[in-house]
């Protein structure tokens, strides 16, 4: 049962120029789900990503996050992103073919018994190519080799469509939803107005109250 929440009213409610509004989906794996045997073998690496690698780290997460229009990311400074790659508790890699770079998963482990996908995507022309499988294979199996009793992510409608589908049958179940609104990222110079075309860019008119 879902308890009913009375400030969020029911029907429309206007978002203002120069915002975005999207529903998150919150799904959770409560035990490991069974390995898959006879896997094939598919050219894809993991490289851990630390400290070093801020370059790295700010180029996958605009390759891979701006066609979902990614921006949590995009305004914060170097020392705050070097902070997240040297954390002991938390792990960030990407995910290469050759000598390529074309995924990026951070896996959060700060809180007790928990494990939270911070990111997880691939660039653009690698999805249906089995990378997201095995990308999910290796968050899972990094996941559960951790003491925790929950793993645990959101998704949101700004994402991949098939995204949720695809997180359901890796083992996450739904467990909530939630509406989100903050500043579009193109309006506000974080990345170029022509990302994320499946999202409507409604930019504030000068002057208009």
């Amino acid at each position: 049962m879902y308890d009913n929440n009375p400030e969020l009213p029911e029907g429309y409610s206007p978002v203002p120029a120069g915002k975005v509004a999207n529903v998150v989906t919150f799904l959770e794996m409560r035990k490991r789900p069974p390995e898959t045997a006879g896997l094939p073998e598919l050219p894809f690496t993991l490289k851990r990503l630390g400290p070093q690698n801020l370059d790295v780290y700010r180029r996958l997460f605009r390759d891979v996050g701006e066609d979902w229009l990614w921006g949590s990311m995009l305004g914060a400074g170097d020392d705050e992103v070097r902070d997240i790659l040297s954390n002991p508790s938390m792990e960030t890699y990407a995910l290469c073919v050759g000598d390529r770079d074309i995924g990026l998963l951070e896996l959060d482990f700060r809180v007790s018994g928990e494990c939270e996908v911070v990111y997880f995507g691939i660039v653009k022309d690698a999805i249906g190519k089995g990378a997201g499988r095995f990308l999910m294979n290796q968050a899972i199996a990094k996941a559960w080799a951790q003491p925790i009793e929950r793993f645990w992510l959101h998704t949101c409608t700004f994402d991949h469509p098939a995204a949720v589908g695809f997180y359901q049958r890796s083992g996450f179940k739904p467990y909530k939803l939630m509406v989100e609104v903050h500043d579009d990222p193109r309006v506000i110079g974080l990345m170029p107005k022509t990302a994320a075309p499946h999202v409507p860019l409604l930019e504030p008119v000068s002057g208009a109250e």
